[in-house]
């Protein structure tokens, strides 16, 4: 990765501004991510994704899901009692972002050199529009087949609703990489918070072993190869030899009570 002050150079060629100023803010900038359990918190991996796609410094914080303290622990960090909630202190101003979306239009918006959204006009809103949908849609398909990075299980019954869903978002990918897509390239072209909104889907696809066609499998292969998906899966494979249970399990206990 580049140092601050390299960084600073190219950034200012690409968008115009001294290299000195953008330098000054890197050191003034500061940014903590709150996150959920890594192998279940598919809104926390959203907001991680753009952060290490736009190349910048974080801290990260753990908030482990599913216990009988995590309520009264999140709501003691986010003002909607959800997370990822996204701390920022820029100099001597500090703000709270919340919410997957939020949080990475947020840092493209203060990291516009990460290009994080298509430079066409009329491609980025189309990549808004598929972040979008994903962000208030397929609430079936997200209730049957709730992520669990690391493992891979047998896919439950799928009602009508659940098919339907999966073929939407199968046939938007294919529509998107067909016009927009290169060989080897996301969604967009290059990757993008359209990529990262659906990061978990990918995942949820393969945990569950649902279909897909050859295009489709290419580019969730594409996607779990990334170094940061890597990243982490490694760190969802940590948390099960801690001894994450499986979440069935912890569902039917709280069923169960």
């Amino acid at each position: 990765m580049l140092a601050v002050a390299d960084r600073a150079t190219v950034v200012a060629s690409r968008i115009g501004v001294d290299s000195q100023s953008i330098s000054q803010r890197a050191t003034e900038l500061a940014y903590k991510l709150v996150i959920g359990t890594k192998n279940w918190s598919s809104w926390s991996l959203r907001a991680w994704l753009a952060l290490k796609a736009a190349r910048i410094s974080f801290e990260e914080s753990i908030v482990a899901l599913r216990r009988p303290e995590s309520a009264e622990r999140i709501e003691k960090l986010s003002p909607s009692a959800r997370i990822p909630v996204l701390y920022i202190r820029d100099g001597s101003s500090e703000s709270i972002v919340f919410d997957s979306l939020a949080i990475c239009e947020t840092i493209a918006e203060r990291h516009p050199e990460a290009g994080l959204w298509p430079d066409d006009p009329e491609t980025r809103g189309l990549a808004r529009s598929y972040a979008a949908e994903m962000h208030s849609g397929f609430l079936a398909f997200r209730e049957a087949l709730p992520m669990d990075f690391a493992r891979k299980l047998p896919a439950p019954p799928l009602d009508d609703t659940v098919q339907q869903q999966i073929r939407r978002i199968q046939s938007a990918w294919l529509f998107a990489l067909s016009r927009y897509g290169t060989e080897g390239s996301f969604l967009f072209g290059r990757f993008s918070i359209a990529d990262c909104m659906y990061a978990p889907v990918v995942s949820r696809f393969l945990t569950y072993s649902i279909p897909m066609s050859d295009d489709v499998k290419r580019y969730a292969t594409r996607m779990m190869t990334l170094p940061t998906m890597q990243e982490w899966l490694a760190g969802a494979r940590q948390e099960i030899k801690d001894g994450l249970p499986d979440q069935w399990v912890v569902d039917m206990v709280r069923n169960a009570r």
